[in-house]
């Protein structure tokens, strides 16, 4: 049993006793859309019999894994709600005030000065438009986590995805192993950062390849029960006719392109499993007993705009912080007693 963690569900079995209600989380990536996983993580702090064993993430999903592992390490429940309070409070002021405007309701964007930056950014190279490498997050994130002492004391499994510059392989790096530049590999966004370095090798944002990666929650861990905390909608309402807007859809679109055809093959392997007139394995077993459930920020305006994932302004993050704590309640309510007894989504209605 790893230091903070849950014991195992079988440490249960031999007292006798059953066990309580395990999630593996698989979080989605989206830059400042990533407050919104804050408030899902928030909300199932709330509920002190739900245990955890393995977390997996991409880009802002990878942040939200290690800094929720990070305090959970330090101080339990109240130890990750706080390390995800810190982390997103500090990202919320590195965004001075004049980058964003202030419109109606919650209508909160970027300004237009921004905007022309952003647009720069797609014409020049980072080591024109940065050619110090600066990064503020490596300077925040080098104060916040220990990653000497995570390596050695991780209270969960996690799994950090990162992107192969040069052969777009994918590569997930593992608690054990886990430094500052494999976590920020895995938020590199090419148009922006210089490539991260790995054992020589150049690396990219972990959503270009998967985002987030599910597999190793089925492979590396006991537990049955697999949450996603999705970012990107899985339907949008219209089809966008301007350049920008296409430009952002296909944008959109390759950041999830291998996890719905990850969630796909789910849905495919589980019915063929089911089907099969071959005695059972220990592979078709773990198909058939693997239970899915997703909390997601569908017809939500403020993360239709495909610009706000920019937008790391304190009061916006704040308000997606609100949201996913809203949709999080929702789902324990409506769901939560599925943990451990049935899936409360249909992979093949949502994926297949």
């Amino acid at each position: 049993m790893r230091n903070g963690s849950s014991p195992s569900p079988a440490w249960f079995t031999r007292l006798g006793r059953a066990p309580p209600p395990t999630l593996n989380l698989a979080l989605q990536g989206g830059g400042a859309h990533g407050a919104f996983t804050w408030g899902v993580l928030d909300a199932l702090l709330d509920h002190p019999d739900l245990a955890f064993e393995g977390l997996s993430g991409s880009s802002a999903g990878a942040m939200n894994v290690v800094v929720f592992a990070h305090g959970w390490m330090l101080g339990g429940r109240d130890g990750a709600r706080q390390g995800l309070a810190d982390f997103w409070t500090e990202v919320g002021r590195q965004m001075p005030w004049h980058t964003t405007t202030q419109g109606e309701g919650d209508a909160t964007s970027l300004s237009t000065a921004t905007r022309l930056m952003a647009n720069w950014a797609g014409h020049f190279s980072p080591s024109q438009l940065n050619p110090f490498a600066l990064n503020p997050l490596r300077d925040m994130l080098e104060r916040q986590i220990d990653f000497e002492r995570l390596r050695s004391s991780s209270p969960f499994k996690l799994f950090i995805a990162a992107t192969q510059a040069n052969t777009g392989k994918l590569r997930i790096f593992r608690e054990s192993d886990l430094t500052l530049d494999k976590l920020l590999a895995s938020a590199c966004l090419p148009k922006i950062h210089h490539p991260v370095l790995i054992d020589g090798e150049p690396y990219w944002d972990g959503g270009y390849s998967a985002n987030p990666a599910v597999f190793p929650l089925f492979y590396d861990c006991q537990t049955s029960d697999v949450l996603l905390v999705l970012l990107s909608p899985l339907k949008h309402a219209d089809t966008p006719h301007s350049v920008h807007a296409i430009e952002a859809r296909i944008a959109e679109l390759s950041f999830s392109a291998h996890f719905m055809r990850e969630m796909n093959m789910f849905a495919r392997a589980k019915a063929y499993a089911r089907n099969s007139w071959l005695t059972w394995g220990r592979l078709e077993r773990r198909l058939q007993g693997m239970r899915f459930h997703m909390v997601d920020s569908s017809q939500l305006p403020l993360l239709e705009r495909g610009e706000t994932r920019m937008l790391a302004h304190g009061p916006f993050l704040e308000l997606l912080k609100e949201h996913g704590q809203q949709r999080a309640r929702q789902w324990l309510a409506s769901h939560g007693a599925a943990v451990g007894q049935a899936s409360s989504i249909d992979l093949v209605q949502l994926f297949g």
